[in-house]
Parts: C-alpha cells; structure tokens; sequence
C-alpha cells in the first residue's frame, strides 16, 4: 500500500478551511476529521482524491496555493534535517534517501549542469490528483528552499505532464517564471548557482544527529503502516493448514467485526483475499526452495485440500508448476 504521511493530509484539508470551506463542506473527504487525530499516515489514494474534491470546491490553482504554504516544520524530523543543509539543493538528495519518512509515492532526482540544474519528479499521474499534488510538491520546494538559505532564490522554468488548469494565476505568482504543460516531464528548473547557495543554518553536528533520527522515524512509520496488515497475514498463516480462513473467523480472533477488519485492510489499499493469496505465495514458495516436504504437504500447509487444486492455483500465481519452480 502507497502512503501519505497524515501531517500532509491535515495541511490540505486545514487550507480548505482556510479558503473558507466548512467542516460541512468537507463531510466527504475520505478521511475525516475524527480520524485523523489517530492516524499516521493515510492511503495514497484517498489522498489524491482528496486532493481532487478540494480542487473541484477551490477552483484552479488549490494545490499550488497549499504549496506556498508548506513551512518547514510542517515535514517533521525531516524539515529540521533539511535546515541543517550545507546548501540549498542538498534538500532533494536528502529528499531521494528519507522521503518515505512523509510518503512513499515520491522519487527525486537532480541532474546538475554548469549553469542550470534540473530537478525531475518521476511521479506519473493515473489521476488527477497526483497532477494537483505534484504541482503542490513543485510549489512547495520553491518556499522550502528561500526559507532554508533566506535568499529569494526562484525557479527559472518549470514544466509539468499534465494539462494546464483554466487559470494560470496562482501559478504565475507561485513560481515567478514560465510555466509549462504537457511536457515529457515533471522538472523544476533552478540556475545551478542558485542551488549552491549555503544555507542560513548549517551545522555538521546537528545535521548528523537529524539524519540520525530521520531513519529512525523512517523505519517506525513504515513498521506503524504495515503492522495491522502484518498481523493479519501472521493470523492466516497459523490459520492455513486447517483449510483457508473466512475473514469472519480472523476477525473474531482479532476482537472485531468482519466488516471492521475489511474497512481497515481497504483503508490501507488492499483486500483479505490479497493477503490470503499472498501468505499462500510466499509460504509455497518458501518450503518449496526451503524444504524437502512433498508437493502434497506443501498443498496442506497453504490451505489446499487437494494437492491438484494447489497446482492450478501455484501455475496460476508464477507460471511455473510447483516442480518447475523447485528445480529452477
């Protein structure tokens, strides 16, 4: 499942408000305002979606809005880090390394040249509100970076793949330069001197025990996600060699409802019968690789009554039979 941290979620919403929507306004929003007090993270794509219902209300140019409002803080651990830069393009190196810290939908990349560097964002859009979220990463990382060096260094092009909005305002003011669409890629351009600007606060010390904790929070966040989806493929697995478990019986054994558990796996991207496909896949073909037990007790452990249903189903999943797999 692709994550949003939650602090980037709220600041969306709460710009909403800010804007002048209501909490009523906002009553369909996929995560509502309950809980994202318990929250870390959300879904990447009720992110974008909340992205686009934001957009529809506001009217063009929301997300590039929401953009200049990023702080510094507002990226936790890994803004602080980001103050401690040697230099101001330092950011998205750090950015490539610990974004998963914020979300896991991101991957930056700067390619640097004697006068001008590029900074590409590889983050196609299946929706729209990837586009709009996109445009509020470039936004951001223009205040981001005059706020780590107090300069008020700015962009000299930017192109984005998506189509342009009906208005181009919020942009032209956002960017300060050229804007353009439907370009091979998402790139923000920034004369390479610019980016080699020192930045105000500095500090070898304090930068290392930042990035320290950056990992640490990374490694938590990630663990946090995914452990309600790990518990429940744990339960399946004990549950396999006694026949393939209804998602009845692994929600009483977690104390909730079947419908609870199934609003919670489809919170988190995915469905019980992906988890109970994939427990089945990596039990198969780890005794298969692992072990010496027959294609018949492998069946048995993986929820298969019959050892012909396992074949099928194992074909199905790799394209190889059993001993094929075994033998490669």
């Amino acid at each position: 499942m692709s994550y949003i941290s939650i602090s980037l979620y709220e600041k969306i919403v709460n710009h909403g408000l800010a804007e002048g929507l209501s909490k009523e306004d906002l009553s369909g929003i996929p995560v509502s305002f309950e809980k994202m007090e318990r929250l870390q993270a959300v879904p990447s794509e009720q992110f974008f979606m909340t992205h686009e219902i934001l957009d529809d209300k506001l009217g063009p140019g929301f997300a590039v809005r929401v953009g200049q409002e990023m702080k510094i803080e507002d990226y936790g651990v890994l803004g602080l880090s980001w103050r401690t830069c040697s230099w101001a393009g330092e950011i998205f190196d750090r950015s490539e390394r610990y974004f998963k810290l914020l979300s896991d939908t991101y991957l930056f990349k700067v390619e640097k040249g004697n006068k001008y560097s590029e900074i590409y964002l590889f983050r196609d859009a299946h929706r729209r509100g990837v586009e709009l979220s996109n445009e509020a990463t470039f936004s951001a990382s223009v205040v981001v970076l005059q706020a780590m060096t107090e300069t008020d260094i700015a962009p000299t092009l930017v192109k984005f793949k998506h189509s342009p909005p009906t208005s181009m305002a919020s942009h032209t003011q956002a960017f300060g330069c050229e804007v353009l669409f439907n370009q091979k890629e998402n790139v923000l351009i920034y004369k390479t001197k610019d980016l080699e600007t020192k930045t105000a606060k500095s500090d070898k010390h304090i930068n290392r025990f930042l990035v320290d904790r950056v990992q640490e929070v990374t490694a938590g966040i990630e663990s946090s996600i995914l452990k309600f989806t790990n518990d429940v493929e744990q339960l399946i697995m004990e549950a396999l060699p006694s026949g393939i478990p209804s998602v009845v019986h692994i929600a009483e054994q977690m104390g909730m409802s079947n419908r609870t558990l199934t609003r919670r796996l489809a919170e988190e991207g995915v469905t019980f019968r992906d988890i109970i496909r994939k427990t089945q896949v990596e039990i198969a073909k780890d005794l298969l690789v692992n072990s010496n037990r027959s294609i018949g007790e492998i069946a048995f452990e993986t929820g298969f009554s019959e050892q012909s249903a396992f074949n099928r189903a194992f074909k199905r999943w790799t394209n190889l039979n059993p001993l094929e797999y075994r033998s490669k």
